[in-house]
């Protein structure tokens, strides 16, 4: 946080440099080449520029920073143990071993200090685009005359494999286009990648493209040299646009492997350490931190005084805007009001019936009111998703404090800014697109789970039920394949009821992200049972005496499964039929409720129209599926309901087999 000797600094960069190929090869494993070339950077960016505070890494005011290219997580982790977070030298000895705060690539909520979990390319750089979205959001909202409360910058180190990741793309188009100046990205500029030169897989002006974009592109010529690095940052921070700052660098410098591919994944051999150390100069034992280094880069002080300097600013806020102050400190502490499910709209059985795409925008809007933090918005498709906040304005880079957010046509680039909007703090992003979409964007979908955001996903036009627009629209494979992340709830609610729930559900599971698949089609309405939905399952029409089989079902076929069990009962066959909008929730609750709902011993049957595969879980080896084995078709949804056995003819035929 601040610059003493150029001595000094330059033996702060080394011990950058040999804790970071030190712990690689005490674990034999990892990557030395990204730490070697860009500790000049980092070290710059960290001294002189990055406000933090280690006592407290999650200080509201602070500013974030993402090693996109994560990868090179020595080279953060070094940064952390030298600077004072609780990441102490043991950890770096034990880099990628079990239950150290090191892992092979950054990960969020492990370890201290780290504003988001990066490794698959492109995402971290593309997640700081949300943070920077977040924090000009929140300031155009809540800063006041003399009160900037929310004023932070936003940095990321990338390297060229995040440059050339399609999400990036996304990211940075969006980014230019709000005129996010207070982001800054630094490019690890080494001319290499993992197979080979970037010349053999490139050959775009990347600089160019940024430019095209709305960006500002500063160029440092020589990596090592600190003072173009400082320079250079110093003049992004006054643009008024974002800034991608191409610092040239060499992989692996210093070692016998420098600017070649060899340097990027793999240890360099204890003579490889031994002569990369003699390069630089370096004669001290393994895992030496200098006296001088560890005086000069600990932040503990300063970094307590500017969160000391912010928490002063915060009390003035509250005084001078005492509603103001404590809306700010609901949103940062994510309190959610007490009367949420009071705000919830609720639907009469009989009334006219509801798409759930359509009772999702009518909750939206109710929750809008009672949750301020709410906000987001669609892939180009606001209209068909409901996601509109009415009287929310637009984001725009002229009115950043609109809630609606117009992400274009950039599935993927949408869920890794959400996720960004989340990872800032204060904010409960909502994202929309059709179900089928959620291939553009599953690996977002993935690191909201991950990193437990609490993410909504409003996925529409949720079966073969969208009809004519066909196969290539109709979402066979995807609830499946959202409902297999670890960590995330999948929803598929069956009428507008369900769907308030599955809204307050939503906000209210903070471990995670959670989808909600909607329909496209009108649903009617089922008699409220909040407290049966909140669980997962439960028993929407149970059977006269004893049931027979068990139909259980999610979203429209709950309400195939009612009529089927009318059928059924006029055949003498006693159907209990089950709405399952949540399987995750349902796995979760005691047994003896679950026990309650699939009584043991009596045969299932399932219902979706989508791959049958996650049902099985719960009709077991003697039970049935009713599901889509093929991808679908174009036609009206009745008639694709019928040809795909979606009929009461169909199911009670399929239940007279399986009993």
């Amino acid at each position: 946080m601040n610059s003493m000797s150029s001595d000094v600094s330059q033996l702060s960069v080394n011990t950058i440099r040999t804790l970071s190929i030190d712990a690689v090869q005490a674990a034999n494993s990892g990557h030395p080449g990204a730490p070697l070339g860009a500790a000049p950077m980092a070290y710059v960016l960290w001294q002189d520029f990055l406000r933090f505070n280690p006592q407290h890494p999650e200080w509201a005011g602070r500013d974030r920073f993402v090693l996109s290219a994560g990868h090179a997580s020595m080279l953060i982790y070094s940064l952390l143990h030298l600077t004072g977070y609780d990441m102490p030298l043991e950890d770096l000895k034990n880099f990628r071993q079990w239950g150290s705060k090191t892992p092979g690539h950054p990960e969020f909520f492990h370890t201290p200090g780290l504003d988001a979990t990066t490794g698959p390319l492109g995402q971290g750089a593309a997640m700081t685009v949300g943070m920077a979205m977040a924090e000009a959001h929140l300031a155009a909202r809540y800063n006041r005359g003399g009160f900037p409360i929310f004023n932070n910058h936003t940095y990321a180190v990338l390297g060229d494999g995040d440059l050339q990741e399609g999400v990036n793309h996304e990211a940075a188009a969006l980014a230019g286009h709000l005129r996010l100046n207070k982001l800054i990205w630094l490019h690890d500029d080494n001319q290499i990648q993992l197979d080979t030169p970037t010349s053999k897989a490139e050959s775009d002006d990347v600089a160019a493209r940024y430019v095209s974009y709305g960006w500002n592109v500063l160029k440092v010529a020589d990596g090592n040299d600190l003072d173009q690095i400082r320079a250079a940052i110093r003049e992004a921070q006054t643009s008024d646009r974002p800034t991608l700052i191409q610092v040239r660098t060499v992989i692996g410098f210093g070692s016998p492997r420098a600017g070649t591919s060899k340097a990027h994944g793999e240890p360099l051999g204890a003579e490889g350490v031994a002569t990369t150390k003699q390069a630089l100069g370096w004669d001290y034992p393994a895992f030496t931190v200098p006296g001088e280094v560890a005086a000069h880069m600990n932040a503990r002080e300063c970094g307590a005084a500017l969160e000391a300097e912010w928490n002063a600013l915060m009390d003035g806020y509250r005084a001078a805007h005492p509603e103001l102050g404590a809306e700010v400190d609901a949103l940062l502490a994510r309190d959610l009001p007490a009367t949420l499910a009071d705000a919830l709209p609720s639907y009469e059985v009989g009334g006219k019936a509801v798409a759930t795409r359509n009772a999702s925008g009518e909750v939206i809007n109710a929750l809008a009111k009672v949750v301020p933090g709410l906000m987001g918005g669609s892939a180009d498709l606001s209209g068909s998703t409901k996601t509109t906040i009415k009287d929310g304005g637009e984001m725009q880079a002229d009115a950043m404090g609109g809630r609606n957010v117009l992400f274009g046509v950039r599935e993927f680039g949408m869920a890794a800014a959400a996720n960004g909007l989340s990872l800032y703090g204060g904010l409960r992003p909502m994202v929309g697109t059709f179900l089928v979409f959620a291939d553009y964007l599953k690996p977002a979908f993935r690191l909201s789970a991950i990193q437990m955001q609490p993410v909504t996903y409003v996925l529409t036009h949720d079966s073969i039920g969208l009809g004519e627009d066909g196969p290539t629209h109709q979402p066979i494979d995807q609830i499946a394949m959202l409902r297999a992340v670890p960590g995330a709830h999948v929803i598929r609610p069956a009428d507008a009821n369900e769907t308030a729930a599955a809204w307050q559900m939503a906000l209210e599971y903070d471990k995670g992200p959670t989808a909600i698949a909607l329909s496209r089609q009108d649903l009617p309405i089922l008699p409220r049972n909040h407290a049966g939905v909140k669980k997962g399952a439960y028993v929407v029409r149970d059977a006269e005496g004893a049931a027979q089989v068990i139909l259980i079902a999610s979203g429209s076929e709950v309400s195939l499964a009612l009529d089927a069990a009318e059928a059924l009962s006029g055949e003498g066959i006693a159907a209990r039929v089950v709405s399952m909008p949540c399987m995750e929730v349902f796995r979760a609750q005691e047994r003896s409720y679950r026990d309650s709902v699939l009584t043991p011993g009596v045969k299932r049957v399932a219902l979706e129209a989508a791959s049958k595969a996650p049902w099985y879980e719960w009709v077991g080896l003697e039970g049935a599926v009713i599901g889509m084995d093929t991808f679908g078709a174009s036609a009206p949804a009745s008639v694709l309901f019928e040809k795909f056995g979606f009929s009461v003819q169909n199911v009670v035929k399929v239940v007279r087999g399986v009993l």
